[in-house]
């Protein structure tokens, strides 16, 4: 965990439009493997580039209590069931807690609808003693794309993108969480074909 957040801020893309705040789900046909049916959920999304979290890929071999003892907190507040997500292929090592705006650190990153990004160890010490936020989830790694590079990915039929809603991105079940944000498109993934056509 570090004192700040990626440099991403919210703002508009090269179209005039921002994906923050809405979800990112793959595709089927999603040719990297590392975000095959994956939901992500967007922080950022400007001219700059953009940068969200995986939402629904737990990583094995490592428990939220696990990691909160190798970082020396001690603690057993109702946040420490959290899973620990794959949130990304970019600076795997680092944390992030994506989580509800009733808690705010001076490096928090408010994103939209009531969801804030914070990304220091202080917010790991409230969620161990139960005064963390409401909701939250945790996140080693993140996904980020360079300028234009997401809108690009976007037109060559790699992502879909819908609003997000707290229900879904907090659920602390992430299997079907794909299934579920592709339902909200009122799109059927079995009805996709793998291989994206353009007319």
């Amino acid at each position: 965990m570090s004192s700040s957040t990626p440099s991403f801020q919210p703002g508009a893309a090269d179209d005039g439009t921002s994906l923050s705040g809405r979800f990112l789900i793959a595709m089927p046909g999603m040719p990297d493997p590392r975000f095959a049916k994956t939901v992500i959920y967007m922080c950022a999304h400007s001219a700059e580039g953009a940068m969200g979290l995986v939402i629904n890929k737990p990583m094995d071999g490592l428990t939220f209590p696990e990691l909160l003892e190798q970082m020396n907190i001690a603690g057993d507040g109702p946040g420490t069931g959290l899973d620990v997500l794959v949130g990304g292929p970019v600076e795997s090592g680092r944390g992030f807690v994506l989580h509800t705006d009733d808690y705010l650190h001076d490096a928090s990153l408010m994103v939209e609808g009531g969801v804030a990004l914070t990304a220091t160890v202080d917010i790991l010490r409230a969620i161990a003693h139960g005064t963390g936020p409401d909701k939250c989830l945790f996140a080693l790694g993140y996904a980020g794309w360079g300028p234009g590079q997401l809108d690009s990915e976007i037109k060559a039929n790699g992502w879909l993108h819908v609003d997000a809603d707290q229900t879904l991105l907090f659920d602390p079940d992430t299997k079907g969480k794909w299934e579920r944000a592709m339902a909200k498109l009122g799109i059927d993934p079995l009805l996709l074909v793998d291989e994206a056509g353009h007319a």
